[in-house]
């Protein structure tokens, strides 16, 4: 729920986002790289395109 929340109050996210709390006692950008690997780009990008909807 802690990445919805960022986006739904900013309605927008950056990579560098994942760096700052509250994703950095979640893991953080590396987190999400071990995740979702080389797809965390599109995932973002899609996320921001439905926020901005």
């Amino acid at each position: 729920m802690i990445l919805k929340d960022h986006v739904v109050s900013s309605y927008h996210i950056e990579i560098d986002d994942l760096e700052y709390t509250p994703f950095d006692a979640k893991g953080g950008k590396g987190k999400m790289y071990q995740l979702f690997g080389n797809q965390i780009n599109d995932i973002i990008n899609e996320l921001n395109e439905v926020m901005a909807a």
